[in-house]
């Protein structure tokens, strides 16, 4: 932690890159100035809660990373103080019952299930519930999409080309089982052997990502032995879990399952730079042009380094116009659990993000993260715009069916 504060000069090119900054212009709300306040906690000049707003705040979308030229390792450093503090930080209780809520339900799918048709209950009472919770039910849909469950092994068509297993996921089984679904159908199609464990679950990044540091290694380490060896990639269909897991190494540090976290990290891959390293047959495409938006989320852009690879999958669809819109790189608001611990400054974001996709005129939009999805929707939803917003694997699986 403390090298990565020394490597901060305070340049300012994290600035414009920063959210938080563009929007609130503060900053004690920018990347240098909340590493001057961690800084000043851990050196005991300042008490840890008049800096926690600040910190709070941060969405961790890691823009600010590939904008610094003397590469603090912020997200480390991020991490590293949540975790730390959240071991004796103390929430006033209907923020402690929120955290509860996220770190005992989002990371288990039955739980989220029943938890998420419970809340459909209180959708109409939601404008006079506090606004963490009333922030929870605003993500849910209406109606929780049927089950999708895949076969233990789908074939691959044709020649087969590669063997690899799914990550399920936690949030997504439930919001968006086509996700999944549709990826694997795409990979088959691709000559690609899936494998779909019927005991794997969440890798821990949504925990991780907010402090919750032993909750994430808890459930993260019954992954370990849930993948069969002999494949060649564990593949990712959500941002937050390819980032989350690239973190491994930060997790588990000095922990006895180090080497097992490592190891387990090396084989994880997201579906787009996957499927873009192999190469993709030529889906049959559509019939007229699709204008199409592709929306990057932080944790592939920022925190993965993936931005080409998407398009270029894209790109080889026929009848698909890819568009480019205006800060393509700055974050949507979703961010994990941000909207439901900050909902004013996420919807503000998001409705920044469409205002940007809209102006580009698409007929869809795609992104490779669940909670981009949800929250363009949901904004879009706000607006009364039926433009469809559809993950990267659904997109390509509706050109692989010659979509009308």
């Amino acid at each position: 932690m403390a090298t990565a504060i020394e490597k901060c000069v305070h340049c300012g090119f994290c600035l414009p890159a920063c959210p938080t900054y563009s929007l609130l212009g503060e900053e004690m709300d920018s990347p240098r100035g909340r590493i001057y306040l961690m800084k000043n906690v851990l050196e005991e000049r300042l008490d840890a809660k008049d800096a926690q707003p600040y910190i709070d705040r941060c969405l961790g979308c890691m823009a600010c990373v590939p904008a610094c030229p003397s590469g603090v390792e912020y997200g480390d450093l991020l991490v590293s103080y949540r975790g730390a503090q959240e071991e004796t930080r103390r929430r006033p209780p209907l923020d402690a019952l929120a955290r509860k809520l996220v770190i005992e339900t989002l990371p288990y799918p039955n739980r989220f299930r029943l938890a998420a048709k419970t809340g459909a209950i209180g959708v109409a009472i939601r404008d006079a519930l506090p606004a963490a919770f009333a922030s929870m039910l605003s993500l849910l849909p209406e109606k929780l999409p049927p089950r999708m469950p895949l076969p233990p092994v789908l074939p691959a068509q044709g020649e087969r080309r590669g063997v690899v297993a799914l990550l399920p996921g936690c949030v997504q089984q439930v919001l968006a089982p086509e996700i999944n679904y549709a990826a694997a159908q795409v990979l088959a199609a691709n000559g690609i052997e899936v494998h779909s464990p019927p005991d794997a679950g969440c890798c821990g990044s949504i925990l991780l990502h907010i402090g919750a540091e032993n909750e994430a290694q808890k459930i993260a380490r019954r992954n370990f032995t849930q993948f069969p060896n002999g494949i060649d990639a564990i593949i990712t269909t959500a941002a937050g879990c390819g980032s989350g897991i690239n973190d491994y190494e930060l997790l588990f540090k000095g922990e006895r399952d180090a080497e097992r976290a490592a190891a387990f990290a090396d084989r994880v891959m997201d579906f787009s730079a996957y499927l873009a390293r192999l190469g993709l047959r030529t889906p049959a495409g559509f019939e007229s042009e699709r204008r199409v938006v592709y929306q990057d989320a932080c944790h592939l852009l920022h925190a993965q380094g993936i931005q080409s690879q998407p398009r270029a999958l894209l790109q080889q669809i026929p009848n698909l116009r890819l568009l480019n819109i205006a800060d393509a790189g700055m974050c949507c608001g979703s961010a994990g659990a941000y909207n439901i611990d900050q909902p004013v400054i996420a919807a503000e974001l998001g409705q920044r993000k469409v205002e940007s996709i809209l102006a580009a005129k698409p007929d869809l939009v795609a992104s490779g993260n669940i909670g981009c999805i949800t929250q363009l929707r949901q904004q879009l939803a706000l607006i009364g715009n039926p433009l469809p917003v559809l993950h990267i694997s659904e997109l390509l699986w509706r050109a692989y069916e010659g979509d009308h």
